[in-house]
């Protein structure tokens, strides 16, 4: 076929491309003229961007080519800021914001598990998405239409996505909302967002992220985009459906046997199967097995003989040599090669040799399996002879933590990851759209497609006894470069049939967002230019972004540059070090170009506590002041507040703000004086929630107890360069005194009513989300179970030794004994019963109740009970408990005097506390000594110590 006829059914939409466009205050007689003209303007902008963090790599060709400009760029969009401009005056009149409207939002929670299996969800996988009806919740809360919102780790697009669906009614009241008059309001008929699109600006570093989220984003001409790709398809499938022919019956193919074995050409293999189709059946899938030698008699054996049970629906429970019958594992095998030619280099290869199995096949309506006959291995033999494996470009794998396993045994290009047949028909793919017009639709669909057809994809027959059936076709290992011992070729063309409808049904007509693919370390933005900003972002070492991309950027010919990558990856010279600086860069950038006032979500899950914690740093180095920290319980689908930092085996999602700028200056104002505590802890108590709970249960809010209330406001004056202004008992006591406390939280005076309202209401408080790792959620552990229930230490000792079986091994933790005389009043009978005491008494003895505090049955049943000092007392135990830890502290540093020694065992409260004294006394080069002989895990899994730690260096410019 030529050129121009290839070509000629992905133009056909130049006819009906005639309607004039509006972009960035141009306008133009269509699409195609406002596309070429942008293009032209990339074209001469690209030499600058190349200065740009993290520009890809990749040709100026294949960026032009790949581009739809101004709203898409696979490398750093230099109209971000035409846009932003835009947009900010269609707010204030399309939208009719008013400029001086008060906004205020408080954290928000949402079920981040929800929408998984929809429709346009799935059209096209990632490494990790959060589902867009879930990212619909916070933008909701946090926005107005019209408003910018940014994702600097945006995957594959799904809060852009999100932010479009802010204008479908549809999806808005799946979410359990109701509508009424452009207003949205929640299950309890609280009005609290606005109907209408949101804006969204899409970064990140993988240009195979951002080309996703561009199709995700785009609005799409439906009914032509569609018929254009309908007609690829049939198109490949007119060329190529000999490929996937094979016989139904075992007898026709023996019988013409003869005639099958003196085909040469591909021509006559066609005209052969033409000639016989009625007696041939469409392959489904291939099943591939590696071959390997027993440890016994050497025969060569196949994986598939050695291990799959004779019904093909369950496996052996070791591999069983068919020739001698002797037992052995997988891995003290000898894997065996066999040498061949690379179709697309030329070069001599040796490859882990493998053996076609089984092919499944579409005979009429009925799926069956055979072995492989002499047509079958025909085909494979023929389709070699195709001129198109030499357009292929070869790409070779890098060295990297997920490449490696590859590369070990010999793949080490990204067209060894298909079979022929594959790489045939990838190649012909593209060869067809080369130069289209609908060249990146094309790309779209074959993006969703490669991952079910690479030899990765696993077929392991094993019972599923909840679906009380066999399964077998698994798809490749997650988040892992594995090539299994049995693997399944799909059927490239009914895949890609198969992928376009999922796609078609995934398209919507909505638009408004930009994608950019640059580092979200160095932003081309402005600042203080977006209302709000929801980030998944890199979780640690969880998952090599740019090892997994590279064979699907390969196809794309853009690769990520992975400088900046924001992983952990001892191939990269990354550790928790380098990861943390460059999450930090990141949220340094986001908190330069949000507005004062306005909110971070941070959402990601199943990560380490050190990963956790370096993302708790870096959000707060980098000027962001924390609200809440949630955890979502899947079992009892919802959110609790998070009081440990160690607690990482859930989803957790943390809600940040940017400090008004007002604020920023009255505290600057008031350096070294008290007042700027205190006017850090109004403005965030302004900030957070006022009531949680459901169902007859309230919850503790952790951010407004004074110990959390203390630690957020030490944070922001360190990191800010300021001297914190209060000790912890000063503080404990003049918070009491300065703002009204119910049930050990401080309120505003605003705030107070509205909770005494809604706690009259419910009876018991929850538990919140605690994990003992240290001595000091320990503390936060018996805190609760005394505000609970006060008790005696021999009622709380055993619950206390269970809880304090995952304690770190540096951690000297104290005696039960001690943290409660450290920490806590027992009552001793020598005066009235206090009132937490009493009421407790009350409500849970009968013949209690009615009786006055100094009673001597009430003092003879709360006698040697622990119980919550009120703020007064807290402040005197806090005296003591810090002059304790000092002198702890001041102990390790005369030990690292004599000896130079690591510690290998400290009260982790004690380096806190003396690391906190150090910075207000500025003896920084202290810190870093007593640092610098920690464990360097501890420092990096304990944002405190690493706040201190690092602006000591900073101070003293190590």
């Amino acid at each position: 076929m030529k050129r121009d006829e290839q070509l000629s059914f992905l133009n056909e939409q130049n006819e009906t491309d005639s309607v004039a466009v509006y972009c960035l205050g141009m306008t133009f007689e269509n699409d195609t003229a406002r596309r070429e003209y942008f293009r032209s303007e990339l074209r001469k902008k690209l030499p600058e961007l190349r200065n740009i963090e993290g520009f890809p790599i990749g040709s100026d060709e294949d960026i032009i080519e790949l581009s739809d400009p101004p709203y898409y760029t696979p490398c750093p969009n230099p109209w971000i800021n035409d846009f932003i401009e835009v947009w900010e005056k269609e707010k204030f009149t399309k939208h009719e914001q008013n400029i001086d409207e008060e906004y205020h939002r408080e954290p928000f929670s949402a079920d981040v598990s929800e929408g998984k299996n929809n429709t346009i969800y799935n059209a096209h996988s990632y490494h990790t998405k959060v589902p867009y009806k879930a990212i619909m919740r916070y933008i909701l809360h946090y926005t107005e239409p019209g408003d910018i919102i940014y994702d600097g780790f945006c995957g594959s697009g799904m809060t852009g996505l999100a932010s479009e669906m802010c204008e479908s009614k549809e999806e808005i009241k799946s979410l359990g909302y109701k509508i009424d008059k452009g207003f949205i309001f929640d299950e309890d008929g609280n009005s609290f967002s606005k109907i209408g699109n949101r804006r969204s600006i899409l970064c990140d570093l993988s240009p195979a992220a951002t080309f996703i989220s561009y199709n995700y984003n785009k609005k799409q001409k439906k009914e032509i985009s569609s018929k254009i790709l309908y007609n690829l398809l049939e198109d490949l499938e007119k060329e190529f459906s000999w490929l996937y022919k094979t016989f139904i019956s075992i007898e026709d193919e023996i019988k013409l046997k003869k005639e099958i074995e003196e085909i040469y050409s591909i021509n006559d293999l066609k005209k052969f199967i033409n000639k016989y189709n009625q007696l041939l059946g469409n392959i489904e899938y291939v099943i591939w097995s590696e071959n390997y030698l027993c440890s016994n008699c050497l025969n060569e054996m196949s994986f598939w003989d050695a291990n799959v049970n004779e019904d093909e629906k369950s496996v052996k429970k070791h591999l069983i040599c068919p020739q001698c019958g002797a037992e052995g594992k997988k891995n003290d095998l000898e894997r065996v090669y066999e040498t061949k030619t690379d179709l697309v280099t030329g070069e001599i290869i040796n490859h882990p040799k493998l053996s076609p199995i089984k092919v499944n096949y579409t005979s009429g309506k009925t799926r069956l399996n055979k072995t492989p006959g002499i047509l079958d291995y025909k085909i494979l033999e023929l389709l070699t002879l195709d001129e198109v494996f030499k357009t292929i470009k070869t790409r070779e794998l890098f060295a990297g933590h997920n490449t490696a396993q590859p590369l070990r045994i010999g793949i080490n290009k990204v067209h060894h990851f298909y079979t022929e047949r594959v790489n045939l028909l990838i190649s012909s793919f593209l060869e067809k759209i080369k130069g289209s017009d609908y060249y990146s639709d094309a790309q779209f669909l074959l993006g969703s497609v490669l991952p079910k057809m690479t030899k990765m994809n696993r077929y392991m027959p094993q019972y599923n006894s909840k679906e009380k059936g066999y399964r077998a076709l698994v798809g490749p290992m997650s988040n892992a470069l594995y090539f299994p011992p049995l693997s399944v070729e799909n059927n490239f063309l009914s895949q890609s049939l198969f992928q376009l409808n999922k796609i078609v049904n995934a398209w919507n007509d909505y638009s408004g967002n930009v994608v950019t693919t640059q580092s979200s370390t160095s932003l081309n933005m402005k600042s203080n230019s977006v209302d709000y900003i929801f980030i998944d972002p890199p979780f640690g070492a969880n998952i090599m972004y740019s090892e997994m991309s590279f064979a699907r950027e390969a196809w794309l010919k853009i690769l990520t540059n992975n400088t900046k990558e924001a992983i952990e990856n001892k191939v990269q010279g990354k550790s928790l070090r380098e990861y943390t600086s460059l999450i930090l860069e990141s949220f340094k950038e986001a908190f330069r170009i949000l507005k004062p006032n306005k909110w971070i979500t941070v959402e990601f899950s199943n990560t380490k506590a050190s990963v956790w914690n370096a993302i708790q740093y870096a959000l707060q180095e980098s000027g962001f002041i924390i609200a809440s920290v949630d955890a979502l319980d899947k079992q009892r689908g919802g959110f609790h507040a998070m009081t440990s930092a160690t607690a990482v085996k859930q989803d957790l999602v943390i809600s940040a703000y940017k400090p008004a700028e007002e604020n920023i200056i009255k505290m600057r104002e008031q350096t070294n004086t008290p007042e700027s505590a205190w006017t850090f802890v109004s403005q965030h108590l302004e900030k957070l929630p006022i009531f949680l709970g459901s169902k007859g249960e309230a919850s503790i809010i952790s951010e407004r107890t004074p110990r959390i209330l203390f630690d957020r406001m030490v944070a922001y004056h360190v990191q800010n360069g300021l001297p914190v202004p209060i000790s912890s008992a000063e503080f404990q006591s003049g918070v009491a005194q300065r703002f009204p406390m119910r049930d050990g939280m401080s309120f505003l005076e605003s705030q107070v009513a509205e909770y005494d309202k809604k706690r009259t209401l419910v009876k018991e408080f929850s538990q919140m989300n605690l994990f003992v790792s240290d001595e000091n959620s320990a503390i936060e552990w018996i805190r609760q179970q005394l505000i609970k229930k006060p008790q005696t230490r021999q009622d709380l000792h055993p619950q206390f030794m269970r809880e304090i079986q995952h304690i770190a091994k540096h951690e000297q933790l104290p005696e039960l004994d001690s943290l409660l005389l450290q920490n806590f009043l027992r009552f001793e009978g020598n005066e009235a019963v206090p009132d937490q005491i009493s009421s407790y008494l009350r409500r849970n003895y009968h013949e209690l109740r009615g009786l006055e505090s100094n009673d001597v049955k009430s003092k003879k049943k709360a006698l040697n009970r622990w119980y919550v000092p009120d703020p007064n007392k807290q402040a005197d135990l806090e005296k003591l408990r810090e002059k304790s830890l000092l002198r702890e502290f001041d102990s390790y540093v005369d030990e690292l005097d004599t000896h130079k020694k690591k510690l290998r065992q400290f009260r982790t409260e004690a380096i806190r506390t003396g690391f906190k004294k150090a910075w207000s006394d500025k003896h920084y080069t202290k810190i870093i000594t007593v640092g610098d002989r920690l464990p360097e895990s501890v420092i990096q899994e304990d944002d405190k110590l690493l706040m201190y730690y690092d602006n000591a260096q900073i101070r003293l410019d190590v």
